[in-house]
């Protein structure tokens, strides 16, 4: 019996995106706690094309070739015999100030429209993943949309929920709200009941204050710190003299979370405010039903930047590293 190949996208060296070669390729084995995935589309996430630039080299080298690429949706093509249902063997912590929803598990099968997280790259037809890192996509969305979601809502949910604990009635921050994760932090900061402030440019300022922003600062004409102050928490998705830009408007006590850059320890400190900096978790089986749930109420939406086929997957990268858009770029693979 022939072995099944794949058309997929590989990195053998840092670089540009000329560096995203499309090949063909053997389709990988599941293991027996994993799922084989067709992949209909994959979300094309910043650190993407940070880590092809070698940005992280000194401290997380590559290890070429690679796969790029771990926001995925698409349809179940095999399942590994320890993998039952779609869930995590380790609780992941709850999120105190949130309700929990209630838990939908459904066996595990042939044929199911699903989205999550892999590690072993999404820039291709087929891919595999842990059965603790996928969920049912939500029925309201179409590949394109679900892949989205897991890079965008569940990083949103971590820098808001996890890192910067916000509660309701808090004021937030986010810095680059039009964006893939910003979006989506608006929209569950308002879904929270926070009061909630957005940055970003001229052409996305009413986009930002219809996913539910109470006020929008044009970054480009008008200083954030001149008209932003005593915020809780401050979530920054843009990094650099963006994220300097914050410090003067949490309050003593409050926090700052980055997804963009790691803030200063020393300043913090100064300032009395917690700082960190993530990139963005594996999310579990449970959070990612969560916010299904959330978009199939119709209390958050999934907000597409622009679909490029896998043969314009570097493209797709001169345009994530543009740092200017409305929501997710998508690799669109699979009809």
């Amino acid at each position: 019996m022939s072995k099944r190949m794949m058309q997929a996208i590989r990195v053998y060296q840092y670089g540009g995106p000329e560096q995203l070669k499309q090949e063909q390729i053997s389709c990988p084995e599941p293991q027996p706690d994993e799922v084989l995935v067709r992949v209909y589309a994959t979300g094309v996430l910043p650190i993407e094309w940070k880590i092809r630039q070698g940005l992280f080299h000194a401290f997380n080298p590559a290890t070429f070739p690679y796969i790029p690429g771990s926001a995925f949706a698409g349809v179940v093509e095999e399942v590994g015999s320890l993998v039952t249902t779609f869930r995590s063997r380790h609780q992941s912590r709850p999120p105190t100030t949130l309700p929990r929803l209630p838990p939908v598990r459904r066996p595990a099968r042939r044929g199911q429209a699903v989205f999550g997280r892999s590690n072993k790259g999404t820039y291709a037809e087929y891919t595999t993943v842990s059965g603790e890192t996928i969920a049912l996509k939500p029925e309201s969305l179409g590949f394109d949309e679900a892949a989205t979601i897991s890079g965008g809502a569940t990083t949103a949910w971590e820098a808001l929920f996890d890192h910067g604990e916000l509660q309701a009635g808090q004021r937030v921050l986010i810095l680059g709200a039009a964006g893939g994760v910003g979006s989506f932090a608006v929209q569950l900061a308002r879904w929270k009941g926070a009061q909630v402030i957005g940055t970003t440019g001229a052409a996305n300022v009413d986009f930002v204050r219809s996913l539910g922003a109470a006020t929008v600062v044009d970054y480009t004409s008008t200083p954030v710190e001149q008209v932003v102050h005593d915020v809780d928490l401050v979530v920054d998705t843009v990094g650099g003299q963006t994220l300097e830009s914050a410090w003067p408007v949490i309050k003593r006590g409050g926090r700052l979370v980055s997804t963009a850059g790691q803030p200063s320890k020393e300043k913090a400190r100064e300032l009395g405010i917690g700082a960190l900096f993530f990139s963005g978790g594996r999310p579990s089986s449970e959070r990612l039903q969560t916010i299904a749930q959330l978009i199939d109420e119709g209390q958050v939406k999934a907000t597409l930047a622009r679909i490029f086929p896998l043969r314009e997957a570097s493209l797709a990268h001169e345009l994530s590293q543009s740092g200017h858009g409305r929501g997710r770029i998508v690799l669109h693979i699979a009809d």
